[in-house]
């Protein structure tokens, strides 16, 4: 292995002139520096990452907390997409991504905050997981930088996707185009999934549309066979909606499958609304009706906020980021008026 005194050897130098022209030191001239990364190139020279991390006590690894009940892991569109737009923004400023394992059946399995502080883990990206877990709260509570997506702890950075502009701008559209018998299949609890139900009722409030209790259904997030099942009993209610809404893009799908199999047909008969705004949508016929979350904007602003705190601990505030998504108007919402 190449060290940094053989590249001294090399260039006629001393190691320390070495050392500060690889670290950009402004004590050594541009020339020298360019002559000396140049050697150390062509001599193949690899810093060391443990001296490295000696030096300025941080490895430059992050780790990223990520868990999925559907199990579909980074097959999760939304997800998939956030995290590879934070795993290029990190990268672009030196850091590594390690995931953490949540396989509790794991033999010699530690706790997230004990695997965090033996990976020394510079900070801590949390997505999607069961943010009341006493592993996370914990994790959450330590000395360990940490930015959350989509859940706001106290004294903690969150990167929140807009759900309540979200629900808002599909409840507009769809009022707008008529519709008032509109059922809201929900994903099962969860602060998003609160914001998200909340922000409905509130909406049918302020335009006067009183909606019975029985167009109000549970079905898991991602989940076709859930959403499928529960759009069969929305059809066989004596009053069935004209609309309905769905957790998310996959779950719509599922309903689409049920209204299809009841003779029914979308949008003619059956609106359809989902949501996240998932890629493949946009190639499937009939287009869907749903909202887009900026998941690349979601990524970049949780590793520019993490790495702040990590580099910038002093000066960096905790703060709660929203950032709003797009309405993609498809063809499964039918325009009654």
């Amino acid at each position: 292995m190449v060290s940094l005194k053989d590249i001294a050897a090399r260039c006629g130098v001393s190691i320390a002139t070495v050392s500060k022209a690889l670290n950009d030191h402004s004590d050594i001239g541009q020339e020298t520096k360019e002559r000396i990364r140049q050697t150390a190139k062509e001599m193949g020279y690899v810093p060391n990452a443990a001296a490295k991390s000696m030096k300025t006590n941080r490895t430059h690894n992050i780790g990223v907390l990520f868990m999925d009940d559907a199990r579909s892991g980074l097959q999760h569109d939304f997800f998939a997409g956030l995290l590879e737009s934070f795993k290029i923004s990190v990268e672009k400023e030196g850091y590594d991504i390690t995931f953490i394992s949540n396989d509790r059946s794991r033999p010699g399995r530690t706790s997230y905050l004990n695997h965090a502080r033996y990976r020394r883990f510079d900070g801590v990206i949390i997505a999607n997981v069961h943010f009341d877990d006493p592993e996370v709260i914990e994790l959450v509570n330590s000395d360990i930088p940490v930015v959350t997506i989509d859940h706001i702890y106290n004294d903690t950075t969150a990167i929140l996707s807009d759900n309540v502009d979200g629900v808002s701008v599909l409840v507009d559209y769809a009022v707008k185009n008529g519709h008032k018998k509109i059922a809201f299949i929900h994903g099962v609890d969860s602060s998003v999934t609160k914001s998200r139900m909340v922000t409905f009722n509130k909406k049918m409030e302020e335009y006067g549309i009183t909606i019975p209790d029985e167009y109000i259904m549970e079905s898991p997030y991602r989940d076709m066979h859930g959403a499928y099942e529960t759009t069969l009993k929305l059809l066989e209610l004596p009053d069935v909606p004209t609309c309905i809404f769905y957790p998310d893009d996959y779950a719509s799908y599922g309903g689409i499958r049920a209204i299809n199999e009841k003779g029914y047909k979308v949008p003619d008969d059956i609106s359809v609304v989902g949501y996240d705004g998932i890629r493949v949508a946009r190639h499937i016929r009939p287009r869907l009706t749903t909202y887009r979350q900026n998941t690349d904007e979601l990524g970049a602003l949780a590793a520019r906020n993490l790495i702040d705190l990590i580099e910038r601990p002093n000066t960096t505030l905790i703060k709660q980021v929203v950032v709003k998504g797009k309405l993609l108007e498809g063809d499964t919402l039918k325009k009654l008026n």
